[in-house]
């Protein structure tokens, strides 16, 4: 059913029932780009983990490595933190000095192995929660080349060449079934200039996360002629965003859908899932 903009938008900002329920999947923009992950000859699958463990319990889900190279290598496995600030900037961090770290409920179990060339295995990551774990947390395996090699391209002059060390960060989140704070929030909706693209209108929009759920926010646009309540909903933006952090989406609509001498009600609205009100904010435009 369409969202009536003119008659739901006209007093002030409203929320929309909506009964789609979304999964969680736990993503982070520009850092993870799919299920699995390569650097240089290895593999990892998959990258993002996500643990669902009751306070008091434990739970293992198992991550491939494959080994692509042509000599044997070995691995091993490092705990880190992230977190993420008012600007949506993802700050690495060593384990356990985040407020919201799990490292230490994190083992993987072999802590390190070999891997013969174009062989794989499977090793446990395993998930061990506190009783007092029930709010939602998370953290980043890295998965590294043990085995240090060196590299004289750059400097010829360096004796001990450069030390390479690739690997790969697999994202862990754990939040308790039991734990359902899904909450976020719409602000700010304004339009910014679009000098790149001069046939679109192109709009942001603040997303707050305000519960202590990993949040999976899509985030559209929909127009309204004002005077016939004709609407138009634009694709979505999508975004996993951390409990507590906030993310700007850009949004665009082409120019010709805004018509001279005519008065428009534009929504930014909002679907997270899991029965959740859909959120919006509205602004007039001409």
């Amino acid at each position: 059913m369409a969202i009536n903009l003119f008659y739901a938008f006209m007093i002030k900002p409203a929320k929309f029932n909506h009964v789609t329920r979304l999964g969680v999947f736990f993503a982070l923009n520009a850092i993870c780009i799919g299920p699995s992950a390569f650097a240089q000859d290895f593999e990892v699958s998959p990258v993002v983990i996500n643990f669902e463990v009751e306070p008091g319990g434990i739970a293992t889900q198992k991550v491939l490595i494959r080994n692509h190279a042509n000599t044997a290598q070995h691995f091993e496995f490092k705990l880190g933190d992230y977190e993420v600030d008012e600007h949506g900037s993802k700050k690495r961090l060593p384990p356990g000095t985040s407020p919201k770290s799990c490292s230490d409920w994190i083992s993987v179990n072999p802590s390190f192995l070999e891997l013969k060339p174009n062989e794989e295995t499977e090793v446990n990551v395993i998930m061990a929660v506190p009783k007092s774990g029930t709010d939602t947390r998370w953290g980043i395996i890295y998965v590294q080349a043990a085995t240090e090699r060196t590299s004289l391209d750059v400097d010829k002059n360096v004796a001990a060449g450069v030390l390479l060390k690739p690997r790969i960060a697999v994202f862990v989140s754990q939040s308790p079934k039991s734990n359902t704070n899904w909450n976020g929030k719409l602000e700010r909706l304004h339009e910014v200039p679009n000098a790149r693209t001069p046939t679109l209108r192109t709009f942001e929009v603040q997303v707050n996360n305000t519960g202590d759920k990993m949040l999976e926010a899509r985030v559209y646009l929909v127009l309204a002629d004002v005077n016939t309540g004709e609407e138009k909903k634009y694709p979505e933006t999508k975004k996993t965003m951390v409990p507590g952090s906030k993310s700007v989406f850009k949004l665009s609509i082409p120019k010709e859908d805004i018509k001279a001498g005519k008065k428009y009600a534009l929504a930014a609205v909002m679907d997270y899932g899991h029965r959740s009100a859909l959120e919006a904010v509205q602004i007039m435009i001409e």
